[in-house]
């Protein structure tokens, strides 16, 4: 392997395991603002907990969209439109978490406003904050369960014909893509709920699959060696 198709594996690599690491500290640090009744008091006292669990956010959007640039190149030597469109809905995740990351600071200026009110209307900024988290909710939902399924699907088709990486491994990501995307289906739907324990059993397969790949990758790269240079080019 080429030493610079070897350092972009490696890049890769590190990029996913830091989007799963931020994902799940920047849930954890938000937990006073969207797991709470008494968040409108909460959010003042924990504003530094609740920005840090902000950028945790935007390191994950950072790296989701490096994992994307890392990623295209490759996927569009095989198949441009299924490269192409793996970036577009890697991309689309990106926008929900920023989205969702807006609504969480958002909520943090609401509980601002509301400890500084000599006298709050409780009712509405309860009516106000609902609509913050529900915004934060449904984008959790479109964007890493959604569009997350999707492009993992897309990217993992590709491996599987081409063989960048082992067949099995390329075959348990479309499995965790579409367990996630079933999760995603069934919440839209109010079948379960985000963070339930249903939720998680069907989000665990496309996280160990990325950190197997991110694992794999970081230690063996890019296999561009597998197949004849006239049999990579997947029919589209």
């Amino acid at each position: 392997m080429k030493s610079g198709t070897k350092k972009d594996a490696v890049i890769t690599g590190i990029l996913f395991i830091t989007a799963t690491v931020t994902a799940i500290i920047g849930l954890r640090l938000y937990d006073p603002v969207l797991n709470n009744s008494a968040y409108l008091t909460l959010g003042v006292s924990h504003s530094n907990q609740i920005i840090a669990g902000a950028v945790s956010e935007l390191i994950l959007a950072c790296t989701a969209a490096g994992t994307g640039l890392m990623l295209y190149p490759y996927l569009r030597r095989y198949n441009e439109s299924l490269g192409l469109g793996y970036l577009s809905f890697r991309l689309l995740e990106v926008v929900f978490i920023l989205v969702g990351i807006v609504s969480v600071l958002a909520l943090l200026t609401l509980s601002r406003l509301y400890t500084s009110s000599p006298a709050p209307d409780t009712a509405a900024f309860e009516a106000i904050g609902g609509i913050l988290k529900a915004i934060h909710d449904w984008t959790f939902m479109l964007g890493p369960n959604f569009m997350l399924g999707i492009n993992t699907f897309l990217y993992c088709y590709v491996f599987y014909q081409t063989r960048l990486v082992p067949r099995r491994l390329a075959a348990f990501g479309m499995v965790g893509a579409g367990c996630i995307l079933i999760a995603a289906v069934l919440e839209l739907f109010g079948v379960i709920l985000q963070i339930s324990t249903w939720g998680v059993l069907l989000a665990f397969p496309v996280f160990a699959f990325e950190m197997f790949l991110a694992f794999w990758l970081i230690r063996k790269g890019f296999n561009l060696k597998i197949l004849p240079e006239e049999e990579l080019t997947i029919a589209g």
